[in-house]
């Protein structure tokens, strides 16, 4: 009981974790040209400690979720074997320290400009021994499968690690966008029943496996087609991915398809915590989940 304490006390404080850190032009110029690239040993070991923990008490937090309805799979979470965990970074403080700290900041202004807003955030964990595979996809082709007319630019996904990433535990595999013409390009994407997730790419390209050490982070475009691996290992497989755009993305409807809740205007940080409780920066959906929690005190 004291140690949850002090772990729910720590998440309340804000993260003071700092990097000096510049992205190289080689790197920016590699993103543009094929899609994705990797920046190595970007995240200090402090925040990766910080990381770990906050992953630690989500994945606890989602199966006590679990428990309470009496369900193995929820959308693409399968219990034990994969976790996907997503907007849960106003219930703490040292997470959105880091989503809107310095280094996110340098890596998002160099990738997509002087403006920048928060699209997403979640945990991708891959459990041990059983950590499933996930199909080749592209990011955006949840958002085309979910809203066909909807059109939008690509966004940055950064998909920080935070243990070293091997074939053996689950990493990711990309396939450059002159391969399957995706630099601009959403393809169709159909639902795999047995998993629930969405399929982009059934053909015979391996892709280039992307192995790295604990603290990197590889940055791909949402049109980018990856995929990963299962982990045969026996530790977790945890990786923590925030995505940024570079303007509000809507749906076809003209409601927000996830948040754009603003972090960098003509290069300057703008983020503030009023930002965060203002409903008019995420979706209908992601609101109402919003409500639910503030009555249930979650």
């Amino acid at each position: 009981m004291g140690c949850e304490h002090q772990l729910k006390t720590q998440r309340n404080l804000p993260y003071t974790g700092s990097m000096e850190y510049q992205v190289p032009t080689a790197s920016v110029d590699e993103y543009h040209e094929t899609g994705f690239t990797i920046l190595p040993s970007v995240i200090d070991a402090d925040t990766l400690e910080m990381l770990r923990e906050e992953s630690a008490y989500f994945v606890g937090y989602t199966d006590a979720v679990m428990d309470a309805r009496g369900i193995e799979v929820m959308g693409i979470t399968h219990r034990g074997k994969r976790y996907f965990i997503s907007n849960r970074y106003r219930s703490s403080t040292r997470i959105s320290s880091f989503l809107f700290g310095p280094l996110m900041a340098e890596i998002t202004t160099s990738f997509l400009g002087d403006t920048v807003y928060l699209f997403n955030e979640q945990w991708v964990v891959k459990g041990a021994d059983q950590g499933m595979k996930f199909a080749w996809h592209q990011d955006s082709g949840y958002v085309k499968t979910f809203d066909p007319d909807t059109t939008h630019p690509p966004y940055l996904t950064c998909w920080c690690a935070l243990d070293d990433m091997t074939e053996a535990n689950g990493t990711i595999s990309v396939l450059p966008h002159d391969v399957l013409g995706t630099r601009n390009r959403i393809l169709d994407h159909r639902r795999e029943e047995e998993t629930n997730d969405l399929v982009g790419y059934r053909g015979k390209e391996s892709g280039e496996l992307i192995t790295m050490r604990a603290g990197s982070v590889a940055v791909f475009s949402s049109t980018t087609m990856h995929r990963s691996g299962p982990n045969t290992t026996d530790g977790q497989r945890r990786v923590y991915l925030a995505q940024y755009s570079a303007s509000p993305l809507t749906s076809s409807n003209g409601d927000l398809w996830s948040q754009a809740v603003p972090f960098m205007k003509q290069g300057e940080l703008v983020h503030s915590k009023k930002d965060d409780l203002d409903e008019s920066t995420v979706s209908p959906r992601i609101g109402k989940s919003m409500h639910a929690e503030r009555a249930n005190g979650d």
